[in-house]
């Protein structure tokens, strides 16, 4: 059984309008487009797309907050909105711009009413606070309300908060958004800890490409209600065609780079060659720089994720 599977997933917004009390016409809007996707148990994905391509829609119709119009999803063979209960209790859900805690209520009696809402044994609630106060280092804001935690320890509240029933699905939507390195470097931690350590299946929406690039085997991208990418990082890359870069430096230079399908920058002892992988193999672009003379070092740059994406966002991979 799927972690998570959707079948020509389809939601769409209508508004109509109304003379008196007849219906004379309105418009539809589609938000998600027939999407497909399978997650296994286990996997850590990262959901992108652009804003309003349909990313937040597509997690509120897998937490059992929207209807879908047509097609299935499944949250561990349970649909989420027809059995929304019991799908809660097999999912954690973090959202950096809401909040799950009780703003005015110290952290403690915030764990202590979703402990009840969730019918956490005391004896499990008792372990479970353990594990996560040494992962997260809890205890120093403990008794302090809500309102007054900073937004690192904020975040780390709700991440424990929406595991305090061991879920085994957590879905995120930037839950690093506005924290600082430190802060930032320790939600990551945790989330890798998690997901190796105890199996949890995460989806992750972000426009953070740093939590991407260490987090995320698996990344799918969706842009106007459609998937247009499900696969690594490596892939996509190769997919939106951005140049890799080979650099060599000489002890003695004998001749020029001959010509190829590659764009070189000649610095006489150091040479540049940038080239689309998806069209010429590394290992040509080394033999050519072998051909011109002794090599003393060389080094290999792929694009980065930020500009992957960038140029998948305005729309060369679609094309």
């Amino acid at each position: 059984m799927y972690a998570i599977e959707l079948s020509n997933l389809t939601k769409v917004y209508r508004k109509t309008r109304r003379r008196l009390f007849r219906v004379v016409g309105g418009t539809a809007l589609t938000a998600v487009d027939r999407i497909s996707l399978r997650i296994a148990p286990g996997e850590f994905i990262g959901l992108l797309g652009p804003n309003g391509a349909g990313k937040s829609t597509a997690i509120k119709m897998m937490t059992g907050i929207l209807h879908p119009t047509s097609g299935s999803v499944r949250v561990h063979g349970l649909d989420p909105h027809r059995r929304r209960v019991e799908v809660a209790r097999h999912i954690g859900t973090v959202f950096g711009q809401r909040t799950q805690l009780w703003w005015d209520l110290p952290l403690r009696d915030s764990f202590a009413i979703l402990r009840a809402m969730y019918r956490v044994s005391p004896d499990d609630y008792r372990v479970r606070l353990d594990e996560l106060e040494a992962a997260l280092q809890l205890s120093s804001f403990w008794d302090t309300p809500v309102r007054q935690l900073s937004l690192g320890q904020r975040m780390r509240g709700e991440l424990a908060g929406a595991l305090l029933h061991r879920p085994p699905v957590l879905f995120l939507d930037e839950p690093t958004i506005g924290l600082d390195v430190t802060a930032k470097t320790s939600v990551r931690a945790f989330l890798a800890a998690l997901n190796k350590t105890h199996g949890t299946t995460v989806i992750l929406t972000t426009h953070d490409m740093s939590d991407v690039e260490q987090l995320c085997p698996r990344i799918v991208v969706i842009d106007q209600g459609q998937t247009i990418f499900d696969g690594g990082a490596g892939n996509l890359a190769l997919r939106v065609g951005l140049p890799s870069m080979l650099v060599a430096s000489y002890r003695h230079r004998s001749g020029a780079m001959r010509p190829g399908d590659w764009t070189v920058d000649d610095a006489g002892h150091t040479v540049k060659v940038s080239f689309d992988r998806g069209r010429t193999s590394p290992v040509e672009v080394l033999g050519g720089l072998q051909e011109i003379g002794s090599l003393e070092d060389f080094s290999m740059t792929e694009p980065g994720l930020d500009a992957v994406i960038t140029r998948l966002y305005a729309g060369d991979a679609r094309r």
